[in-house]
């Protein structure tokens, strides 16, 4: 683990390791130096190396490329609920914001902004579906291929879906001409345009995955409601989320963690899901409501009432069964115990008061929250 943490720290300060040499710790075996300071085979793979101080290391040598050019006020990345992608020498990105409907794409170029912002609104519009022609953590084009992933989820200035190159580059000039603006930086000045989502936004991307969700629901038994409710809570239906602590796409699986217990206990496969897996949204809504199923029947199957259950698991999700039971007691079985003398309600509030991490207390709450609204559906 030290020795690939290594690779990546002296890299980064000899600024001479690129994107694709960084990812290698997550999908490939990299050659690294052994104790008498030769370089042989590794066996470096996720399996092994820390996955989030690996995501943290992807962060670091984007942060590195990014901060050269737009400073460090400036910098933003990926997230959750927020997609930033860069382009042209990291000197372009687009950000989509899909708690608030935004889409903003932005230059810091100082040759040509506005051919180079055009080009990155139209790479935008029309980027694909699939998560997996996307790489977030470099500066790589976007191939303009498949079904776009924006269709119905933005509006033309005609009110039009925008799904062939030539009405996204027509929209790109409108943009350009009408809706250009400018903000000062330390190092230059920024172009950008802003393009509001359609009202309906959040509606659009669910429907994209309702078939993924029916057949996980029908295959691991756990209500379709409840995944919904996961999805939107971890991404906003985001399938290219990301977060610090090395959690992929709409269900925000962790590889070494639930990732792991999926491949072994349900897929009796070895290893763990990689990064590219994960990013598939058929991947990624299988391995997580896998996971659920695991909690359920496994991990949480001594919980006798079938709604503190459900309320443990949804907890379990985000924290870990560990965590979960860590509420009642520092010893497991006297904490499931006590669990098991509570009344559902007894056992909610606990949950959503006593639970070690706050972020554990609100998920719980917002989970159940957005589950009633898709029963309502």
């Amino acid at each position: 683990m030290k020795k690939a943490l290594l690779i990546i720290t002296t890299c980064l300060l000899a600024a001479g390791c690129s994107s694709n040499q960084v990812e290698c710790l997550y999908n490939c075996k990299p050659t690294y130096p052994n104790h008498n300071g030769n370089i042989n085979g590794g066996n470096i793979n996720t399996g092994n190396v820390n996955n989030e101080q690996a995501m943290q290391a992807l962060l670091a040598y984007l942060g590195v490329q990014v901060k050269k050019q737009w400073g460090d006020d400036e910098f933003l990345q990926a997230g959750k609920h927020r997609y930033v992608k860069y382009f042209d020498g990291y000197r372009t990105r687009a950000h989509i914001d899909f708690d608030n409907g935004k889409i903003y794409v932005s230059t810091v170029a100082q040759y040509a902004p506005e051919a180079t912002l055009k080009k990155a609104i139209e790479e935008t519009l029309l980027m694909p579906a699939d998560p997996s022609q996307v790489d977030l953590f470099s500066d790589k084009s976007i191939p303009l291929n498949g079904k776009p992933f924006l269709l119905g989820q933005v509006k033309d200035h005609d009110n039009q879906d925008i799904q062939w190159p030539w009405r996204a580059g027509r929209f790109a000039d409108y943009l350009i001409e009408n809706k250009l603006h400018t903000k000062p930086l330390k190092r230059g000045t920024a172009y950008y345009v802003e393009i509001d989502m359609v009202s309906d936004h959040l509606e659009q991307r669910e429907y994209q995955y309702a078939d993924l969700i029916k057949r996980a629901s029908r295959q691991y038994g756990i209500s379709e409601d409840l995944i919904y409710a996961v999805v939107k809570t971890e991404s906003s239906f985001n399938p290219f989320a990301v977060s610090h602590a090395g959690a992929y796409g709409l269900m925000q699986v962790i590889p070494k963690t639930a990732g792991a217990d999926v491949f072994k206990l349900v897929k009796n496969k070895p290893g763990i899901p990689t990064k590219d897996y994960l990013f598939d949204p058929a991947n990624n809504i299988d391995t997580g409501t896998a996971y659920l199923h695991i909690l359920q029947t496994r991990y949480l199957r001594d919980v006798r009432n079938p709604t503190t259950k459900h309320y443990s698991m949804i907890s379990a999700y985000n924290s870990g069964t560990g965590g979960v039971l860590s509420t009642f007691d520092s010893d497991r079985q006297r904490a499931m115990d006590k669990l098991n003398q509570l009344q559902p309600n007894q056992a909610y509030w606990a949950l959503t008061n006593k639970h070690p991490k706050l972020e554990a207390r609100r998920y719980l709450e917002k989970v159940l929250n957005f589950q009633k609204e898709f029963q309502s559906l």
